[in-house]
C-alpha cells in the first residue's frame, strides 16, 4: 500500500545466462542464495508463445527418471509432458527430487521450480541436490508460501524462460513444477482481487 508504479514500456522479461545454473533464484530471477549477482548480457520474456505443433520434433528418445517402476512401465520421452498426481504424503516431491540427480551426465539441464512451498522444504531440496551433485547443473526458482501472490504465479512462466534459453541452445532440459495446484490458488486469489471469474 502506496509503493510508486511506472510503465517501462517493455514486456516483462528477465535476464538468463549459463551463469544461472548451481544457483537459486525467485521469480524476478534474482538471486536469494546469498551468493551474489548473477552476471547476464541475454533477457527472454517471462511468457513467449510455444513452438507450433509442425516445429516440433517428434518424441523419439527416452529420458531416464533412473526409477525402474517408471522407467520400465510407464517411460517418459524427451519433449513430453507428464503429470505426477497423488494423495498427500505419497512421494510425488521424491519422484521430482530423485529424477534430477539422475540426470547427471546425461547432459540435461534441470530447473526446479517450487511454487508455494516452506523456504525449509526448498532448503532441504537444495541440499539434496548439492549432497548428490546436481546442483552444477540445475537452476532452482523458489516462491514460498509467504511470497505474494503475484510471484507464486510467476514462478512457473520463469522457470520455463530459463529453461528455454538452454532448450533453444540445442541442450536438452527437464523442468519440474512442485506444485501448480499453488499457482492455481494464486491465480484465483489474484482473479478474485481484479474481479475477473477465475476461468481459463
Amino acid at each position: 500500500e502506496g509503493g510508486s508504479v511506472r510503465a517501462t514500456g517493455k514486456i516483462a522479461q528477465i535476464p538468463v545466462s549459463e551463469s544461472f545454473l548451481g544457483r537459486v533464484v525467485n521469480a524476478l530471477a534474482q538471486p536469494i542464495d546469498g551468493k551474489g549477482q548473477i552476471p547476464a548480457s541475454e533477457f527472454r520474456p517471462i511468457e513467449s508463445s510455444a513452438p507450433g505443433i509442425i516445429s516440433r520434433r517428434s518424441v523419439y528418445e527416452p529420458l531416464q527418471t533412473g526409477l525402474i517402476a517408471i522407467d520400465s512401465m510407464i517411460p517418459i520421452g524427451r519433449g513430453q509432458r507428464e503429470l505426477i498426481i497423488g494423495d498427500r504424503q505419497t512421494g510425488k516431491t521424491a519422484v521430482a527430487t530423485d529424477t534430477i540427480p539422475n540426470q547427471k551426465g546425461q547432459n540435461v539441464i534441470c530447473v526446479y521450480v517450487a511454487i508455494g512451498q516452506k523456504a525449509s522444504s526448498v532448503a532441504q531440496v537444495v541440499d539434496t541436490f548439492r549432497e548428490r551433485g546436481a546442483l552444477e547443473y540445475t537452476i532452482v526458482v523458489s516462491e514460498t508460501a509467504d511470497s505474494p501472490a503475484t510471484l507464486q504465479y510467476l514462478a512457473p512462466y520463469t522457470g520455463a524462460a530459463l529453461a528455454e534459453y538452454f532448450m533453444y541452445s540445442q541442450q536438452h532440459t527437464l523442468i519440474v513444477y512442485d506444485d501448480l495446484s499453488k499457482q492455481a490458488q494464486a491465480y484465483r486469489q489474484m482473479s478474485l482481487l481484479l474481479r475477473r471469474p477465475p476461468g481459463r
